[in-house]
């Protein structure tokens, strides 16, 4: 399938509509500065539950979060939750954060008329800035034996939903996905950059720099998003993953809110100027708020 190439993102209504609207709150905060301003780099965070909304926006205000990723069912219109969802939505653009339709059916890479109908339900309710989908092919069924046919069929996913909005769609990514093939010639992590205005790649380490680290497993990503003149976020993990060496390395569980606020601090400081470097996202808000 030809590739589909979205513009740039400074193009898109969606993002020039962010990019003003983060300007004229830095404004009204009195701290008027390039929305883009590296200096402070945006925290994101995935809200899977469904938390009390004011303490929710109170606490990602505190942690200086610019975006929350907000899980969505198949039909919000039709859904109990549409009324958290919309007070969310309210608070959230009252304190100046940005808020996108989470989704996460990996069936969708089968069954993409599927993904697109969500989209577009979600949208139609005026509570979302954008879209972050977190659909994972590495985790469909027939990801070991038939990979080449999940590539194309997640690849035509993310065509369908680009070509059905203006609106920002954002993925998440796993690190890896340089070392997977497809039809096109190039890497996964380059078509996928293609096709998106925004990666958020899960590069779940607790260590900052060196070998094995959030920086060294991000380094990839980042190339590939520049290339494509594509913002890209590193995320962390602060979920529990299990007792051992490899699974306690991925998440800063146990490790207590300073220790994250330092590593996040960190990552800033060791990727600033980077050109597709766009912040943080922390999976997810319960964990979080827990540590």
């Amino acid at each position: 399938m030809p590739v589909t190439r979205r513009p740039a993102v400074p193009l898109r209504p969606g993002v020039i509509a962010l990019v003003l609207s983060a300007v004229v709150a830095a404004v009204v905060a009195g701290v008027a500065q390039p929305a883009a301003a590296a200096s402070t780099p945006s925290r994101a965070t995935w809200v899977w539950g469904r938390p009390a909304p004011g303490p929710l926006v109170t606490w990602a205000t505190k942690q200086r979060v610019g975006e929350l990723f907000v899980a969505v069912p198949r039909s919000l219109s039709t859904s109990t939750d549409l009324g958290w969802v919309r007070d969310v939505s309210r608070r959230a653009h009252r304190a100046g954060m940005r808020v996108a339709a989470l989704g996460s059916a990996t069936e969708w890479i089968d069954r993409p008329a599927e993904a697109v109908a969500w989209q577009r339900d979600a949208l139609a309710t005026g509570l979302f800035d954008g879209v972050h989908l977190d659909v994972e092919p590495w985790l469909h069924p027939a990801w070991d034996s038939d990979r080449a046919g999940v590539v194309a069929g997640y690849l035509r996913l993310l065509d369908e939903l680009g070509s059905a909005t203006t609106s920002p769609l954002e993925v998440d990514v796993a690190f890896w996905l340089h070392t997977v093939p497809t039809a096109e010639g190039v890497a996964l992590d380059a078509a996928v950059a293609r096709r998106v205005d925004g990666l958020t790649a899960m590069t779940y380490r607790d260590t900052v720099t060196g070998p094995d680290s959030i920086t060294d497993l991000g380094g990839q990503v980042l190339a590939t998003a520049a290339a494509a003149g594509k913002p890209c976020r590193l995320a962390v993990e602060t979920r529990f993953l299990g007792t051992d060496p490899v699974s306690q390395k991925q998440t800063f569980w146990g490790q207590g809110s300073a220790a994250l606020a330092a590593a996040l601090a960190g990552v800033d400081a060791a990727l600033a100027g980077q050109p597709a470097y766009a912040g943080t996202a922390v999976h997810d808000e319960a964990g979080w708020r827990a540590l």
